[in-house]
């Protein structure tokens, strides 16, 4: 299920042709952007900790956020302290940057780093301006590492590593760039990046998979087995990069879905969750965060968790050493 624009990102049809041209004048003016970058001809700011950037080249979500979890959970079990950062894609907050707490709001700050947050309780600011988010950061964390969510695209801030994320199923659509087709940058990009990981892919590739095994009722927040719901016709609500992932997932449980796609942050009403029916309704932990305040009781939170393949905890724990646990003491 894709959305209506993605039609033409997905397919090479004479939409995505006739806006070629204006595709190849955004993807120079980007390059010409890294190169002045790279040669120190426009400003670019070095944290004084390691900065690991988790992005994407593409437009949609892509699994950068329960990447982001797990490695924020992974760098504290070996000690460090971890902090993040993020754009807060969607936040209307009177001020930034700002720092994420328990009292943030979707609509202050975003719905992703509301998700970060309300898992790992990790210090994490929200921000345009990723320098003063990662000042206040430090001015308010003991941090000795930084994880970015997304900015993959942001070189005023330099970076220790890179790690982006690619959707298996998905891909890279019709190959071109914005406006033709989904691409922020050329597929060529990843060869620059230090780790490209695949959502969804195999076993024998740098991949990760999501399940699902737990719900949360947003009423009460009781939880029960996810398997609770197989054999049933339950009401799906995901408003993420790729909602037809989260029916998927839920379909493959056994579990007969009736789907509700909304665009990528979307801010939901009551109408768009309550359905004249007494069907459960079971929607992602993204959405959740936006709809605490008039969920049923009937409503759900499917929280995922991501399992790496062998081969990406390898390169993971093997660029991390290298790159970055060399540089930085972990706390003992």
């Amino acid at each position: 299920m894709f959305k209506p624009l993605d039609q033409y990102w997905y397919s090479t049809n004479l939409f995505s042709l006739l806006l070629l041209p204006l595709s190849g004048l955004l993807c120079s003016l980007g390059y010409l952007r890294q190169v002045l970058y790279k040669l120190g001809w426009l400003k670019s700011y070095k944290a004084p900790v390691p900065v690991v950037v988790i992005g994407n080249i593409s437009v949609g979500g892509t699994g950068k956020t329960p990447l982001i979890i797990e490695l924020v959970e992974q760098l504290r079990l070996q000690g460090h302290r971890p902090g993040v950062i993020s754009r807060g894609y969607g936040g209307q907050s009177a001020r930034w940057p700002q720092l994420v707490d328990e009292k943030a709001t979707a609509s202050q700050v975003g719905d992703e780093p509301c998700l970060i947050y309300q898992t790992t309780h990790c210090p994490l600011v929200v921000g345009p301006d990723r320098q003063a988010d990662i000042d206040l950061l430090l001015s308010t964390h003991d941090c000795n590492i930084i994880l970015s969510d997304d900015g993959l695209q942001h070189y005023a801030l330099e970076r220790d590593l890179e790690i982006a994320v690619v959707d298996a199923q998905r891909l890279f659509g019709n190959g071109f760039c914005i406006p033709s087709g989904p691409l922020r940058e050329p597929v060529s990009r990843l060869h620059q990046v230090d780790l490209v990981i695949f959502n969804g892919g195999s076993a024998d590739q740098v991949s990760f998979t999501m399940r699902a095994q737990q719900c949360h009722s947003l009423a009460d927040n009781s939880s029960i087995n996810i398997e609770s719901f197989a054999g049933q016709t339950v009401h799906a609500v995901a408003g993420i990069g790729h909602p037809q992932r989260f029916f998927t997932m839920l379909e493959a449980l056994g579990i007969n879905v009736i789907p509700h796609a909304f665009a990528d942050h979307y801010a939901y009403s009551p109408n768009d969750i309550v359905f004249d029916d007494q069907l459960a309704v079971l929607m992602t932990e993204k959405d959740a965060v936006k709809c605490n305040a008039f969920a049923t009781t009937n409503t759900w939170s499917v929280p995922v968790t991501i399992n790496l393949s062998s081969i990406a905890q390898k390169n993971i724990k093997q660029l991390f050493d290298t790159r970055i646990f060399n540089a930085i003491k972990p706390e003992v």
